[in-house]
């Protein structure tokens, strides 16, 4: 039960995620509510990742990469949590 409600905020959490990936290309004004609330959920989990990339040798780059290390990281998560479940 608790893993299954964990699985489901982690898979949230990841489409927030590529969400927010895929508006960061697209011309979307930033200053409009949905967005801010989309980047008010979401920093608080990648900021970490991007301090991590900072410091290692493929930081300070034109990309930003803190989002394929979160979703990584977040398959990684639910992969244990998936095998637990009972079928």
């Amino acid at each position: 039960m608790i893993s299954g409600s964990l699985i489901i905020l982690l898979r949230i959490v990841n489409f927030l995620i590529l969400a927010r990936v895929i508006i960061s290309w697209l011309p979307i004004d930033k200053y409009n509510p949905l967005i801010q609330f989309l980047y008010q959920i979401t920093e608080p989990v990648l900021a970490p990742a991007r301090k991590l990339v900072q410091r290692s040798a493929i930081g300070g780059g034109m990309f930003d990469f803190s989002p394929i290390i979160v979703l990584l990281a977040i398959d990684l998560l639910i992969i244990p949590l998936i095998a637990r479940l009972p079928f």
